[in-house]
C-alpha cells in the first residue's frame, strides 16, 4: 500500500515550473510552432544512407491550396531547401483546360507537366513514361531520376488528390517508389487494383457522372455548382477528350513560357501599393484636392451657397436666447 501510495503521487506530481525548469526548456522550431512543417516525416525524407552520403535527394513536394495544386522538384541543402522545378494548375489553361483546377484529374496534369518539365531540363525528355494511362501501376526506372513523394500535412487517405499528382508524375517518367495500396479502386481483402477506376479518376469519370446526374434530377442546380463549366462549353461527354489532349499537349511542350519581367515587377508594384506607407499631402495638395471635390459637387448639385461666419454680437444674441 504504501508502494501504491508513492507511485501515486509521483504520477499526479505537477511539474514545478521553476527556475530550473526553464533553464532547460528549448523552444520548437518556428515552423512547428506555426503548424507548417512536420519535421518528424521531413527528417526521414531528407535522410541520407551512409553508403550514398553527399548524394543530392529529391522529394516531389505536391501541395493543394483552395484554389490550385502545386508541384515541385525540391532537395534539401545546409542553407535551406532548393526549388529545382515547378508545376501549377494555373498552367493548364494553356493546354486547353480552362476550368476545374484543383480536381483529381487537374492534380495528376499538374504531377505529369512537372515530371516531363524536370526531364526536359536534365536532358532525359525521351524517356516516356506510360504515354497512354490505363490503371496500372507500375514503377519506371527508366530515367534513373528517384524522387520521394512529400504531402506535408495532408492526410494520406486512400484516392487522395496529392496521390493523383504523384500518379502523374510516374507516368511521366519519374521513377517515385509506391504501391496502389492508397489508389482509388483499391480492395483490401483482396490487395487488388481496379485498373478501370483509376483510369476513370484519370480522365474526370466521376465528375462527369455526377454532372450527367445533376443535369438530369436538378437544372438549376447544375448551372449553378458548374457554371464555369456551362460558360465554357464543356460537357460531361466532354471531358475525357479535354484531358487526354491535354496530356498530349504536355508532352509536346512542357516548357515554361519566358515572363516580362519589367511587367511582372509593375504587376507586383500595383498590386501591392495599397500595403506601402504614402507620404503626407502638402498644404496645397489638401487645397487642391478640396476645391476638386467642391467642384465635382457642384456639377451634381449646382452651386453651393458660400459659408457666412455669425457675426459677434449674433453669437451674443443666440446665448442669451438658450
Amino acid at each position: 500500500s504504501h508502494l501504491l501510495s508513492d507511485v501515486t503521487k509521483m504520477v499526479t506530481q505537477k511539474v514545478q515550473k521553476n527556475q530550473a525548469y526553464f533553464k532547460r526548456y528549448q523552444v520548437q522550431f518556428k515552423r512547428r510552432r506555426e503548424g507548417k512543417t512536420d519535421y518528424y516525416a521531413r527528417k526521414r525524407l531528407i535522410h541520407q544512407a551512409k553508403n550514398t552520403y553527399g548524394e543530392t535527394k529529391y522529394r516531389l513536394v505536391v501541395r493543394i491550396t483552395l484554389r490550385k495544386v502545386i508541384c515541385s522538384i525540391v532537395s534539401a541543402e545546409i542553407k535551406g531547401d532548393r526549388t529545382h522545378c515547378t508545376a501549377t494548375s494555373e498552367e493548364l489553361p494553356r493546354y486547353g483546360v480552362p476550368v476545374g483546377l484543383k480536381n483529381w484529374s487537374a492534380a495528376y496534369l499538374v504531377g505529369l507537366l512537372c515530371a516531363r518539365r524536370m526531364l526536359k531540363q536534365l536532358g532525359k525528355d525521351s524517356v516516356q513514361g506510360q504515354v497512354q494511362p490505363d490503371g496500372s501501376i507500375h514503377e519506371n526506372d527508366e530515367a534513373g531520376f528517384p524522387v520521394y513523394l512529400d504531402i506535408g500535412l495532408a492526410r494520406a487517405s486512400r484516392g487522395a488528390k496529392v496521390f493523383g499528382a504523384m500518379k502523374g508524375a510516374s507516368d511521366g517518367g519519374l521513377y517515385i517508389p509506391h504501391n496502389g495500396k492508397l489508389f482509388p479502386g483499391y480492395d483490401r481483402d483482396l490487395k487488388t487494383n481496379d485498373m478501370e477506376m483509376l483510369r476513370s479518376y484519370i480522365f474526370g469519370g466521376p465528375i462527369a457522372n455526377y454532372m450527367r446526374e445533376l443535369e438530369e434530377d436538378d437544372p438549376e442546380r447544375y448551372n449553378k455548382q458548374f457554371s464555369q463549366f456551362v460558360l465554357a462549353g464543356i460537357k460531361a461527354d466532354d471531358l475525357e477528350p479535354m484531358y487526354q489532349k491535354a496530356m498530349e499537349k504536355i508532352r509536346a511542350d512542357p516548357t515554361r513560357p519566358e515572363v516580362d519581367k519589367a511587367a511582372r515587377k509593375e504587376f507586383l508594384k500595383q498590386k501591392n501599393l495599397h500595403k506601402m506607407k504614402r507620404r503626407k499631402m502638402t498644404k496645397e495638395e489638401k487645397a487642391a484636392a478640396r476645391a476638386k471635390k467642391i467642384e465635382a459637387l457642384e456639377e451634381v448639385h449646382g452651386k453651393l451657397p458660400e459659408y457666412v461666419p455669425p457675426a459677434e454680437g449674433d453669437e451674443e444674441m443666440e446665448d442669451a436666447s438658450e
